[in-house]
């Protein structure tokens, strides 16, 4: 058995390198612990780079007024209050700090008069508070903490992915891997692991994620023992390329209107005064993406199905400067001109507010050893994520789960593995090699797609939701038969194969979780319960993965000191 796989050692195993596997990278590194990053694509592919707008963070550059308790209430606004209120508050206080740092390291940002960081509007901000590098934030944030990693000598396994957790005693010891391009199979031995996967957005037709997005993190960690929170809310963004259809769901950045743009329907209306006057377009973007939906359903839509944006108002060297991304973007893929005519936008699924159980202060989950930072945790953001939270949340939590990871492999003995559980793990990744039906991966992934845009979308049912459940069951027999030909080199067909057995788990979550929930709140929109209910205003979903089976309960949400009530009650001095 032990001949057909190598074994690689690490104190801190960290599965993703996005800016929050990345932060936690060099955060357990300078703590001296030796660290493994392990990648499914290449380094510096990660959705990082797609967060344009910028960094939240309250550092009062260009708004004075502006301080961490403004921040830490727009975030729990943002999130109709369910969001773990230390998490919120630790976010708004270190995100400053983490920004800095991220300058100290050659990190590039536009500059006020005085050679300030500049910073701009965005959605549920009272203020302008999004460090930004033009709208490639993302990319630059990347490029920093890529760059540091590699100087301080972080070992990277990139094209590589975990299929399992290994386990010893309850805890942690290590993870299940396999090389994308040979096939080959790879143990890991770790006696820390930060999950930093990212999202589940490839479970969706239209989404603005590529297709390492299938929730591996979550189904991983979920299937070791930790508790899933919040799966419901999933962020739907209001502004994704709807034509042509080779581009569909491609982001288009809040910052077209946090610089200025204007929504407008197919008959010129600015139809967000109907539905946010106050806030007009820099409304929250559950409200936004809703908005636009309710426009196209009722007829005002696009000749694409979506709404138009506009920022040609502006002088076309201006939003050239300001959003040189989105101009190329629109050019190249669209033939549209953003600096004379309107863009053509619609909601595209984007991003996941639930994921793994946390604890606030050490990024810790139900398990011991295994950590969680970025969009594959929960908490922070509640049912609703405020645009440039997301890469603050990466800076913060990605640095406190290095640090605890560190922290936890210095005071545990080594783990040891179970060939058992290594033996169980390969049988099953080279299982569709043996499977005889004529199901084809692909084939199942396409109706997944199907059943979770049009049942679990913006807008849900119980009815649609049950129906859900029923598919999602057809589809996991579908999944388990599907077989794959051809050797192990280069098989995407193999790989998705794998892919899906996580998108079913995390898609059962959310439905679960969905059907559970019977009212309105944030991201998640039920036409048969339209309104908030203060009863689930306390309570948090909980999923969990028990004998077997995905089993789902209720645990309240925690009760907040009487100093940060008194923050929240404090309206706009």
């Amino acid at each position: 058995m032990t001949a057909n796989y190598e074994t690689r050692e690490h104190d801190v195993l960290i599965i993703g390198a996005g800016g929050a596997g990345l932060r936690a990278a060099l955060e357990a590194l300078a703590q001296g612990a030796s660290v493994g990053v392990v990648c499914k694509s290449l380094l510096g592919k990660a959705h990082t780079v797609m967060a344009e707008g910028g960094i939240a963070a309250a550092m009062a550059n260009v708004d004075p007024a502006d301080n961490w308790k403004t921040h830490f209430r727009d975030t729990m606004r943002g999130g109709k209050f369910l969001n773990n209120w230390r998490m919120a508050q630790l976010h708004a206080q270190e995100a400053p700090d983490r920004v800095r740092e991220l300058e100290q390291w050659g990190a590039l940002f536009d500059r006020t008069e005085d050679g300030a960081i500049l910073q701009r509007a965005f959605g549920g901000h009272t203020f302008k508070r999004l460090c930004h590098v033009g709208d490639r934030t993302g990319l630059e944030m990347i490029r920093t903490l890529q760059d540091r990693g590699v100087h301080q000598g972080i070992d990277v396994y990139m094209e590589c992915t975990v299929t399992r957790l290994l386990t010893d005693g309850g805890r942690v010891a290590g993870a299940f891997a396999y090389w994308r391009e040979t096939g080959r199979l790879i143990v890991f031995k770790a006696k820390s692991i930060v999950i930093a996967t990212g999202g589940i957005g490839k479970a969706w037709r239209v989404t603005s994620n590529s297709w390492e997005y299938t929730g591996d993190g979550m189904a991983l960690a979920c299937e070791a023992g930790a508790e899933l929170m919040d799966m419901e809310f999933v962020q739907f963004h209001p502004t994704g390329m709807v034509w042509p259809p080779g581009v569909q769901g491609i982001l288009v950045t809040e910052a077209v209107r946090g610089e200025g743009g204007i929504l407008r329907n197919k008959v010129g209306e600015r139809f967000m005064e109907r539905y946010d006057p106050k806030r007009m377009e820099l409304s929250t973007r559950d409200v936004v993406a809703r908005s636009i939906y309710t426009e196209v359903k009722e007829g005002r839509g696009t000749e694409h199905g979506g709404a138009y944006l506009d920022i040609s108002h502006k002088p076309a060297e201006y939003v050239k400067k300001k959003l040189p991304s989105m101009y190329h973007q629109f050019k190249e893929l669209a033939d549209v001109d953003i600096t004379k005519g309107p863009m053509e936008v619609g909601p595209t699924c984007h991003y996941m507010m639930g994921g793994v159980r946390v604890d606030a202060e050490t990024a810790q989950s139900t398990v011991p050893g295994l950590f969680a930072a970025g969009e594959a945790a929960a908490g922070l953001h509640g049912s609703n994520r405020l645009g440039g939270n997301s890469l603050s949340d990466l800076l913060v939590f990605g640095r406190r789960a290095g640090l605890a990871a560190a922290d936890h492999a210095k005071r545990v003995a080594a783990p040891s593995l179970d060939n058992a559980q290594i033996e169980q793990a390969e049988k099953e990744l080279l299982a569709p090699f043996s499977n005889t039906g004529t199901e084809s991966p692909y084939a199942v992934h396409r109706d997944l797609q199907e059943v979770m845009q049009n049942l679990v979308g913006i807008y849900r049912t119980q009815e649609d939701l049950k129906k859900a459940l029923l598919d999602l069951e057809k589809l996991k027999a579908r999944a388990a038969k599907a077989s794959v030909e051809g050797s192990r080199l280069f098989n995407p067909g193999w790989h998705l194969s794998y892919d899906l057995k996580s998108m079913l788990i995390v898609s059962e979550a959310v439905t679960l979780s969905a059907l559970a929930r019977t009212e309105s709140r944030g991201a998640h929109s039920r036409i048969d319960y339209p309104n908030a209910d203060p009863v689930w205003e306390k309570k948090n979903n909980i999923i969990v993965h028990e004998g077997g089976e995905m089993k789902r309960r209720e645990s309240p949400v925690p009760e907040m000191p009487p100093d940060l009530k008194q923050i929240l009650a404090e309206d706009k001095a």
